[in-house]
């Protein structure tokens, strides 16, 4: 498999939430769990401690032997899942545009602004102004009550400037380019494992910009054709491998 930077070796929280994320419905017994650590290494007590602590956390709830993801990590399931097969519209070349009006904000406030501006894919051009094309089908009531004014506007000229200083599209490219060649080279379940939930995270990141603003031979939708044959091959493997198949 291609060398691919950045790739995150699994600890057992995050096999266990990379596992359930991947799940629909997201619920799995602790032995399938444990089956899932195996594959990397990871001690049945290790994983059953990780599943204690998500469990105290709010993370994940627990019945009869199943553990479940809670609605704090449903929503992250959504945006992956959602990330995948994205809803567009056509663009007509207005920019969404939010302008914080708060003088002040607590940092946990700040932080949750910015986590929720992220998830809307704007991008910050500025402290407190942030910004995309409207070419995206979801709703922007998320942000009532966050002290920031919304609106719709076009910008003076070419927008190729502004769209460079808000995302590092060649950046994005080349990794996604890396990703479906180590797609297409993965062999074993746990490499596999780990690839899966890098190109899940890739596509998190993608800004998801109207076809006019893009730059040319732009991969995103061949990755994501490539992710999909991927994904039903591994999860038919990675189901068998813990017993649900």
């Amino acid at each position: 498999m291609p060398a691919v930077p950045g790739l995150r070796p699994l600890t057992a929280r995050s096999a266990v939430l990379s596992t359930l994320l991947g799940a629909h419905p997201p619920e799995l017994s602790a032995r399938s769990l444990v089956r899932v650590g195996e594959l990397f290494g990871i001690a049945e007590g290790t994983i059953r401690v990780a599943l204690s602590r998500m469990v105290a956390a709010g993370e994940l709830a627990q019945s009869n032997g199943d553990y479940a993801l809670t609605s704090r990590l449903l929503g992250r399931q959504a945006r992956q899942d959602a990330s995948r097969a994205p809803e567009v519209r056509p663009w007509a070349g207005e920019w969404e545009i939010a302008v914080v009006t708060a003088d002040r904000r607590p940092p946990t406030e700040r932080t949750a602004f910015r986590q929720k501006m992220s998830t809307l894919r704007l991008a910050e051009l500025r402290e407190g102004t942030w910004l995309r094309p409207a070419n995206l089908a979801r709703p922007l009531d998320g942000l009532a009550g966050t002290d920031c004014v919304l609106m719709t506007g076009r910008p003076i000229g070419e927008p190729d400037e502004l769209v460079a200083a808000l995302w590092d599209l060649t950046e994005w490219a080349a990794r996604a380019r890396l990703l479906h060649k180590a797609l297409d080279a993965a062999d074993a379940l746990p490499e596999r494992f780990i690839l899966a939930a890098a190109v899940l995270r890739h596509f998190v990141a993608d800004p998801l910009l109207p076809p006019e603003l893009l730059p040319p031979a732009w991969p995103g939708d061949a990755l994501r054709a490539r992710y999909e044959d991927f994904d039903a091959a591994f999860q038919s493997v990675l189901r068998a491998h813990i017993g649900l198949e």
